[in-house]
């Protein structure tokens, strides 16, 4: 929640796009009784799933229950002249596909490129009037081997086979996130066509192991080991192994030391944009715009997204096939499919009628692991951070490691180890491991002139505090003031250049955005929760035991592979899975 400083109080509002203020539904103004296809929620899967589906002539129609679309991927104007991505705060893995198809930049998308993307400084005295050293990390190899040199001339000559090494994986996995999941149904049950069709299915898991060759084994180890165990490996630098370390832990209740945490590693080479592969950006005037890209492609061929419209249910007819959705005030609207946006904790256990569910399939929806670290704070600040490792310009104005990913506690696999046995003795980390980045170092539209917005992904916390705890103001508070503190040594004065802040905890981020647990992936990355068993085993292909009803979230493949929620795929399989459906009916 928006938080006082200086003895001033913010008023949280959300940043003013008159557009989905309400309804932005192209040629049609008012909700119709029927329609094809029903959205459950405009976050940015449910909106690409929108958008392919009304290409497709599919009538589409997107409830959104906040008074603003994107889920998660929003801009919001928490303190005044500040416009935050109060949640997701950057891009990279968006399917190229989508951005192709889907005409984002003709929607309004543009982008601010980061290069360097990475600045690990460290917490040292420096010696002879020079400043403490730094990991300054970017798309130049023989600068990072430089950087790497600092501490450990070995390690900047394996950095380059490092790296070739993750991005074979990466050719090997980027096919899979852009098909459905092998259907095990089919596979065992179905008929004679249907396990035929459903050998189609393994084509991208064999092609995989065939690009990945003889480094199988290799390669099996990175996503079933403890990144620590993969990174000493490669490496002896504690600087270079922890700041890689942090994208195999961030967003995840989980150490460096818990086996299958090397998985997302891939995080480090995943993705890109604008032909750039493996590039981190921002978008300008925040993720919001992103959303809203999206929204403006769906609209311009036809569909409905109505905002402050809030399912309450979703009507089963007597045949027990999905007949549409009951909004909150009672307006029945009718559909052949719906497809749901929100996490599956809530589409099955809250919004579906259970005894139209089997009880073993509500158990096991309701036994998912959603266990989450995150507290996100935003931060107005009237000055950029100015870090000892690496002081600011004369002018003030922002230098490369200013747009990066600033890994702060990071000088130590050992560090971001400790910050999780805090959480899992129910304490907020005493030395959190702190990701800041400033958006507005490249997109100064998102603050006053001289200002700047600060997004700080912390971890670990608990959902749930001990002792009996609640996350209240105070405890808010004094967290925020940890996370400020461990800045303060790093960046002296950063404490005094703070107009407001915006803290949100594990239950507020589950309260605002519906991440159950606070978890941006609706549920854990551990590997019974991911490909062919995500959300659960035999329901990895967006249907569900209900006919008629979709996944089309985070909670869905492939949003839990690294990076989570902006990459869209869900939404585009999803959509793929429910023409093919509509088409057969």
């Amino acid at each position: 929640m928006a938080a006082s400083c200086g003895g001033l109080g913010w008023a949280l509002r959300a940043f003013p796009r008159p557009a989905w203020r309400g309804t932005h539904s192209g040629a049609r103004g008012r909700l119709m009784p029927e329609y094809d296809a029903v959205v459950i929620g405009a976050g940015h899967n449910g909106l690409v799933a929108a958008a392919y589906l009304q290409r497709w002539g599919v009538n589409t129609v997107v409830f959104e229950r906040r008074c603003v679309i994107g889920g998660a991927a929003v801009t919001e104007e928490i303190i005044p002249g500040f416009k935050f991505s109060r949640a997701s705060y950057l891009l990279s893995l968006l399917r190229p596909q989508i951005y192709t198809d889907l005409e984002l930049k003709k929607h309004g998308l543009r982008l601010h490129l980061r290069n360097p993307y990475s600045f690990t400084p460290m917490q040292e005295e420096g010696t002879g009037g020079k400043v403490p050293r730094s990991l300054l990390l970017g798309t130049d190899m023989v600068e990072n081997q430089k950087q790497i040199a600092q501490f450990s001339p070995k390690d900047a000559q394996a950095f380059p086979r490092y790296e070739e090494f993750m991005n074979r994986l990466v050719s090997a996995v980027d096919p899979l996130l852009d098909t459905v999941p092998v259907d095990m149904v089919a596979f065992q049950c179905g008929s004679l066509l249907q396990r035929l069709k459903s050998l189609s299915t393994l084509k991208p898991l064999l092609q995989a192991g065939l690009t990945l060759g003889a480094q199988l084994p290799q390669y099996y180890q990175v996503l079933t080991a403890p990144i620590t165990k993969v990174l000493d490996q490669w490496f002896e630098s504690e600087p270079l192994k922890a700041t890689l370390a942090t994208d195999a832990v961030i967003g995840a209740m989980t150490s460096p030391h818990t086996p299958g945490s090397g998985y997302v590693l891939l995080h480090h080479v995943m993705g890109g944009l604008e032909g750039t592969p493996g590039a981190w950006g921002y978008v300008q005037g925040g993720m919001g715009a992103l959303s809203d890209a999206i929204a403006n492609s769906a609209t311009a061929h036809g569909a409905s997204i109505f905002t402050e419209k809030t399912v309450a249910k979703v009507q089963v007819n007597s045949g027990g096939r999905v007949q549409g959705v009951v909004l909150q005030d009672g307006t029945e609207v009718r559909s052949k499919v719906v497809l749901s946006n929100a996490s599956p904790q809530i589409t099955f256990l809250k919004l579906t009628p259970q005894e139209w569910l089997p009880e073993e399939f509500v158990g096991r929806i309701s036994q998912l692991d959603t266990q989450s670290p995150v507290t996100k704070i935003n931060v107005a600040i009237d000055r950029l951070p100015n870090f000892l490792a690496m002081p600011n310009a004369p002018g003030g104005q922002p230098l490369p490691h200013h747009q990066c990913s600033i890994h702060l506690n990071c000088e130590d696999t050992c560090l971001l180890h400790q910050a999780f046995q805090d959480a899992m003795d129910g304490l907020p980390s005493h030395r959190p491991m702190i990701e800041l980045c400033i958006p507005s170092s490249l997109d100064p539209t998102l603050a006053p002139p001289g200002c700047h917005v600060v997004s700080l992904f912390t971890q670990y916390t608990p959902y749930a505090l001990a002792g009996g705890k609640a996350w209240d103001e105070q405890e808010r508070n004094a967290y925020a003031d940890k996370v400020f503190d461990c800045i303060e040594a790093y960046a002296p004065g950063f404490k005094s250049s703070v107009v407001g802040r915006d803290i949100l905890t594990p239950p507020d981020l589950e309260r605002i955005f519906g991440l159950p647990g606070g978890n941006i992936f609706h549920c854990s990355m551990s590997l019974d929760q991911l490909y062919f068993a995500r959300p659960l085993p035999l329901h990895s292909s967006y249907r569900c035991p209900l006919p008629g009803l979709y996944l089309c979230g985070s909670g869905a493949h492939p949003d839990s592979l690294p990076g989570g929620g902006v990459m869209g795929a869900a939404g585009h399989n999803a959509a793929h899975v429910v023409f093919g459906d509509l088409k057969s009916m």
